[in-house]
């Protein structure tokens, strides 16, 4: 009854990578005419606390459901950001770093991809999977975003399965022809703690193939 007086909300919420694969449609669900929402801290975790693979590609796979919700998630940002080993007060966190090195973990990358990676228009997308298999389409997750002041468009596909997922793309509309795109990828080990993106180039046409490697966050830039 009081939310006419109030602007926005400040969430948190620090939960295992399973919450996130089966509550990809969380903002999905809000009321349209309530109070916006401001995602003031969160990340995915496991035992330990640390940051993986697996946790990382678990907050891409959100970051997608947050940018289709943005007329309600107006902002966002993640986890404490520094902490210095030994000395925390909290985990998971973005950077660590003693005195003499600075160690970005996994989940930092996830995140630099996705914010290196804005639009202001969000472009409708759906996803249909060809398996009867329980949690398949729950591991999967895309996004596409339009950046009118660059011009540039840019395409997050997200595989959590422990295995390559051979995606149809339909790019009507992105591609009038075959083009080389820019493309990031962030790929390992579901444990891995070193996983670093890696740049090259994909060829992609209004209707192609893409083979998404097993627990993957592909970053393409149209």
């Amino acid at each position: 009854e009081h939310k006419d007086l109030i602007s926005m909300v400040d969430e948190h919420y620090y939960l295992p990578p399973s919450w996130y694969v089966y509550n990809q449609d969380y903002y999905d669900q809000y009321d349209r005419t309530a109070p916006k929402v401001y995602l003031g801290e969160w990340a995915a975790h496991v035992p330990g606390r640390k940051s993986t693979i697996e946790t990382a590609l678990c907050e891409a796979l959100h970051f997608c459901s947050l940018e289709r919700n943005g007329d309600i998630v107006e902002m966002s940002s993640y986890a404490p950001l520094l902490a210095k080993d030994g000395h925390t007060q909290w985990n998971p966190d973005m950077i660590y770093f003693n005195n003499t090195e600075v160690k970005p973990t996994v989940g930092y990358y996830a995140q630099v991809m996705c914010g290196n990676s804005q639009g202001n228009q969000y472009l409708p997308s759906t996803i249909s999977v060809n398996s009867d298999r329980a949690g398949v389409g729950e591991r999967l997750a895309v996004s596409t975003v339009r950046n009118s002041r660059s011009g540039k468009t840019y395409l997050k596909l997200v595989n959590v399965l422990n295995h390559d997922v051979t995606a149809h793309l339909q790019l009507q509309g992105l591609l009038n022809g075959e083009r080389t795109c820019r493309r990031t990828i962030l790929t390992g080990n579901f444990d891995s703690l070193t996983a670093r993106p890696e740049e090259g180039e994909v060829a992609l046409s209004p209707d192609c193939e893409y083979v998404m490697p097993a627990y993957s966050f592909t970053l393409i830039e149209i």
